[in-house]
């Protein structure tokens, strides 16, 4: 993950996934799931909370990030209430790169080969956003105890 801000490039290209997105966000998010309690199966537990519909949520997530990664005001309401879920479940900040490798290795399941400059774009708009939510969930910790 990086402190490092996108490139007008990066976020052009993660902007241009948006049509992909809204045609194969659930495949991917579906997928993504699949994947994630395949290969790290230590992880399903902090899911067991979740309700029906999760893959549906994180792919309406993933767009709603494209659409306004220009302007990530415009999702704190929605970082907050991940947030306030992630410490809940006990996500620590190890568990970013395991989600950021799933989530890629899960695009290009659905979507087949991708251009190396989407997948780049994607890793570094997710660990941008990862670094969002490591620092919100830090900051919920913090004010708990």
């Amino acid at each position: 993950m990086s402190d490092t801000p996108l490139t007008e490039e990066t976020i052009s290209i993660v902007e241009s996934t948006i049509p992909v997105l809204k045609e194969h966000g659930l495949a991917i998010t579906t997928r993504f799931y699949e994947r994630l309690f395949e290969e790290h199966p230590e992880v399903e537990p902090m899911f067991a909370a979740a309700s029906p519909g999760q893959a549906e949520r994180l792919a309406g997530a993933v767009l709603a990030y494209a659409r306004n990664i220009r302007d990530l005001d415009a999702l704190a309401p929605a970082v907050e209430r991940i947030a306030a879920k992630h410490v809940g479940a006990g996500v620590q900040p190890l568990h970013y790169d395991v989600v950021g490798t799933v989530l890629l290795g899960s695009m290009v399941d659905v979507l087949g080969e991708l251009d190396i400059a989407v997948l780049d774009a994607w890793g570094a708009a997710y660990g941008a956003l990862a670094d969002v939510f490591i620092g919100a969930e830090a900051a919920l910790m913090e004010t708990a105890t």
